[in-house]
This record gives structure tokens, sequence and C-alpha cells, in this order.
């Protein structure tokens, strides 16, 4: 194989933190508080906790599983491991979608990394966006909603390159980095970087958190205070139990979230050894994303925009969408928050710039991975194919930037849609073709847990029927309203051409590797066993 037989992570914390990385993102501080605002706070948790359980937790250790067995076989890309684990051409080509998903969702999501780039330098050196706290709320929301789309072209196509041209440079910047980071390697790019800003960010997140327990109440409404915002994420609305949306979103959050289906572990799980732990690895990432989702993510945003907007300001903000919360009504937040606003804004932007860049290098491994391996090419060449990749799909989001329509087509598609597609394909494979008895042995090769048993239930049977019954009801509810919001929009069409494009590119590469992989006479469709 061309791919560096070097590429090892250096210690075990290294990939745990790495994993937690990918996992931790903007999902867990923007998304997480606003799919609980809407589906009943408390009850919302419910739901979300039965989804980790018996979704992200099993699906996440078949995932590493089949990283760690394709890696034994000399292979680190998605498709590959899923056509040695799957026994064949047509799990190999539905591999793509594991290069296919972390690829497309890096187009929007470096691009939204330079937002929260872009608000730390103005509330750190400019002490805000502007708000002025002694306005009325309506005029304060007024400027945040305007700095907002004003900072991220929303009001026309081309705008980011007219009038919001700093937000390009903190695009470049950011990139820079990611790319640096992704051509030093495993080891000496992601795990380093990682374990460094993994910690910085728990820090930053600590710091925030302290403020906000600390917020005295709301004079103008005294029930609005710190210890009624708890309340108002832990106790539930029982009643929403018996909405199907709030078992979807919750669904949707784990998966979202711990980047279950995504692609990223099926790459950094190959690069373990035989005896190597995944079993206590998996839950240590997945226990690590949910201190980061559920203990800061839920408590700073929710808790802060309570005492400020009181429940029903905190739904409407949720309403508004995931980066409607963070960077439209959080500003108005900190602007309240007196002399200390601007250093707690910037904190909190700059914990979400950590939160998505380790979420974002994640994202171009796989790629970089599956081109060396399918094309045969080095690292620098299949590094420079990547970076003009990336060019191309980053800045049409960022063109073709009205309204948010053409990101939205991508996150919607590839960052949703697809994901339970993956999903799907990964524990049929572990569970069915690899066989369960069989995957069972290899998780618990080298572990330092004894799963219970259980789960072995949980993952041939109770995970895939779960994981169909809320495909079906996601299809039935969305799918419908997202064709037909194509059919209208010119620019969700273009969103539309370009996932088709990359996706036939990705197939041909894995055309290509495939007889590559035959040529050299390796095992692509598992036929051979290895030992557990």
């Amino acid at each position: 194989m061309v791919t560096e037989k070097t590429e090892q992570w250096a210690t075990k914390l290294g990939v745990i933190l790495a994993v937690s990385g990918s996992a931790v993102g903007l999902g867990n501080f923007l998304r997480f508080p606003g799919q609980a605002a809407q589906n009943g706070g408390g009850a919302f948790l419910i739901p979300y906790f039965c989804a980790l359980l018996l979704l992200g937790i099993p699906i996440g250790w078949a995932e590493w599983t089949m990283a760690r067995y394709g890696g034994r076989k000399g292979f680190h890309s998605g498709p590959a491991i899923l056509g040695v684990v799957g026994r064949g051409s047509i799990f190999r080509y539905l591999g793509l979608f594991s290069v296919l998903i972390p690829l497309a969702v890096s187009f929007y999501y470096t691009f939204v990394e330079a937002w929260c780039l872009g608000y730390t330098w103005h509330f750190l050196v400019n002490g805000g966006i502007g708000i002025d706290p002694s306005a009325s709320y309506q005029e304060q929301a007024a400027v945040a909603a305007a700095f907002h789309n004003n900072f991220t072209g929303q009001s026309a196509n081309g705008a980011i390159f007219e009038t919001s041209f700093q937000t390009l440079v903190f695009w470049l910047i950011i990139f820079g980095i990611n790319i640096y980071l992704i051509y030093r390697g495993i080891s000496k790019g992601i795990e380093r970087f990682c374990s460094i800003a993994m910690p910085m960010m728990a820090i930053c997140a600590v710091l925030v958190l302290i403020r906000v327990l600390t917020l005295p109440a709301n004079p103008d409404n005294p029930e609005q205070n710190v210890l009624n915002g708890l309340g108002n994420m832990w106790n539930p609305d029982f009643g929403a139990l018996l909405n199907a949306q709030t078992w979807l979103a919750a669904a949707g959050q784990i998966f979202f979230s711990l980047s279950v289906g995504f692609g990223v572990i099926l790459n950094y799980a190959s690069y373990l050894r035989k005896k190597d732990d995944i079993a206590l690895s998996g839950l240590t990432a997945a226990a690590t994303n949910e201190t980061f989702e559920v203990g800061f993510g839920g408590l700073i945003t929710l808790t802060s925009a309570f005492v400020f907007l009181g429940a029903v300001g905190t739904l409407e903000a949720a309403k508004t969408g995931t980066f409607g919360l963070g960077f439209k009504t959080l500003p108005v937040v900190f602007a309240q928050m007196g002399p200390l606003g601007p250093y707690i804004g910037a904190t909190f932007f700059f914990m979400l710039f950590l939160a998505a860049i380790t979420s974002s290098i994640s994202m171009y491994q796989p790629t970089l991975a599956f081109l060396q391996e399918s094309l045969g090419v080095a690292r620098f060449p299949a590094t420079t194919i990547l970076v003009v990749t990336c060019l191309i799909g980053s800045f049409s989001v960022m063109y073709f930037s009205q309204d948010g329509q053409f990101m939205s087509v991508i996150d919607d598609w590839v960052g949703t849609l697809f994901i339970f597609v993956l999903a799907g394909v990964q524990i049929i494979c572990f569970s069915w073709i690899m066989g369960i008895d069989r995957g069972w042995r290899e998780l618990h090769s080298g572990a330092k847990i004894k799963i219970p048993g259980l789960y072995k239930i949980v993952m041939k049977y109770i995970a895939p029927a779960y994981l169909l019954i809320v495909f079906s009801v996601f299809c039935v509810q969305n799918l419908g309203d997202w064709i037909n919001d194509i059919m209208v929009s010119t620019n969700r069409q273009l969103a539309l051409l370009l996932i088709v494009i990359v996706i036939g590119l990705l197939a041909t590469c894995v055309f290509i590797g495939e007889r590559r992989w035959r040529g050299r006479g390796l095992d692509v469709d598992g036929a051979e066993i290895l030992d557990d």
C-alpha cells in the first residue's frame, strides 16, 4: 500500500481525544440546546439517552471494530474497510458515503468555523458586535441579526466577496491551519493538536459555565433566574414524549453529535494495533462528547438564554435555527453581562472555534486516506487533490450564500440523511455479514471492559430496527419538503448538483482502487478471516 505504514497513534489518550474532538463540535453547543428547547426540555433527554444507549454507543462500537479489523488488512479508508467486512463490491461502493459525508460537510463547516473565529476577534478587539445593551430587546436582536447576515453574506450571492471580505480572510486562515495539520499526519498533526485543543476547550467551557451559573436574576422578571433556567432544561414535559418528532430529533442529534455514521471513526480506528482496546476507548469517547454536549452545551446556552429571555424567548430563539441561537441570540445575552460580557463572549466563541476545528480536521483525514489508498499516490499529491476539491466546494458554499440555501442542502442531504444510510450499512455489515459472534470476539480483543451480553441483541436486532423506524419516519416527515424546496430554488439545485458530482468522482476512485487492490493480490473481499 502507498499509505505510509508509519501512520499510527502515539498514545491511547491521543486517539480518544482525536475521536472526541471529531465528535465535539458546533452541534454540542448550538444544535443540542436548540433541539432540547424545541422538544420538551427535559422530556427531550429521555429519547436522547435512549438513542445514545441503543443507537449511538452500539453503532460506534461496530465502527471501531470494523475499522481496526480493516486496518489489520492494511486498509484505512471506509470503502475498502466496508468492502472487506461486507465481502464484496456492493458494500465497497456504499462505503463511499464514509468519504462523501465528512468531505461535503467540510465544504460549509470551515465557513462556519470562520464565523466563530471572526466573532471571537470582534468580541476581543471591538468589545462585541455593536449591540447597545440599553436598547430594547427587539433593537438589540435586529443589530445582531444584521451583523450576522452581513458577516455571512446571506443578503445575496457573492456578497461574501464584496461586503464581507473580512470573513473570507478568516476562512483562508482556518483552511490553511486545517490543511497544515492534516498534512502533518495522524500523530504529529491531528493527535498533537487535539491533545492541546480539547483541554483548552474544556477550560473555556468551565469559565463560561461558572459565569452563567452565577448570573443574577433578571431584575425586570425575577422568576427568570439560574435555578429556573436549570429547571427549564431538566424538568420534563412528558406530553412531548407522545410526539414522534421528539424521538426523531433525539436520534438525529445523537448521530450528528457522536459522529456515528459519519465515516471518521472508520478511518481513525483503522490505525490501531490488533490488541489495542476499542471497547473502553469507544465508550470513553462517547462519554467525553456527552460531557461537552449535555454538561456544557445545554447548561451554558439554555440557562443563559432563559435568564435574559425567559422560557418563551428561549424557545423563539431556538426556532431561528442552530446558527441563529448561537450567532444572533447569544451576542445579545453577552451584551447584558456588563464589563465582563465581551470577555465571556470572546471565550465562548473561541470555545466554538476549538470545537469546530477539532471536528473539521477529522473531516479531511478520511478523504486524504482514501485518495492515497485508491489512487496509489503519496501524501503530498493526495493533499493537493484534497485542497483543490475543498476549494471548489467551499468557495461554492461561500459564493452561493443567499439565505444559506446552498449550505442547508448539503447539511440536510449529506449531514443528516446520508448519515442514517451509512449507519444502517455499518450495523448490517457488523451484525449480519461479519456476524455478531465474530464481531463480538473482535470487539473484545484487547478490551479493558466486558460489554454486557445484552448488547449482542441490541446490535443485531434492536439498533437496526430502531434505525429503520427513525429513518422511515424521518423520510415521511422531511423528504417531501426537501424535494419541493429544491424544485423552486436555483441555489438548492446547484448544491444538489455539487453533491452528485462529488459522488461520481468518489465512485470513480472506488473503481480505480478496487482494480489496484485486486492487482496487488490484496484481500479486498474479506475472504481470509483473521484471527481474533
